[in-house]
């Protein structure tokens, strides 16, 4: 099992730069894959980013290119760095942990994920 805690989310104006954490619990970090996820209120979670346990990485279209998605298994920490921020982008920012490897097509499907966190808010102001 693994907990996972975002953080640093907060408000820029629109152009602007963030660079979320999601810090896991637990020794086999490095054999899971991670995913982030967006939500506004109403609407459902999608997918933006993840990480397999082997290091490919996928986006979704909304986001690629100007999100970039790493990992540090020494620091059990997964970082989503976001640059050129749209007002659009704001939304509660989850990370979510899978146990093993994912294939890219499953990565960004929130059903395919066991553990969740908390979420950290980005707000974007045009």
């Amino acid at each position: 099992q693994v907990q996972l805690v975002e953080s640093g989310g907060g408000s820029v104006q629109s152009g602007g730069s963030l660079r979320l954490s999601c810090a896991a619990s637990g020794d086999t970090f490095s054999t899971y894959s991670i995913g982030w996820f967006r939500q506004d209120p109403g609407k459902e979670r999608e997918g933006v980013a993840a990480i397999s346990s082997d290091g490919s990485t996928s986006f979704s279209d909304s986001v690629r290119g100007r999100f970039t998605i790493s990992r540090d298994n020494a620091k059990n920490t997964v970082y989503l760095q976001m640059i050129l921020l749209k007002p659009e982008d704001t939304a509660m920012y989850y990370c979510a942990a899978k146990p093993g490897r994912l294939a890219w097509w499953a990565r960004l499907l929130t059903n395919n994920y066991n553990y969740w966190g908390q979420g950290t808010q980005v707000t974007v102001s045009s």
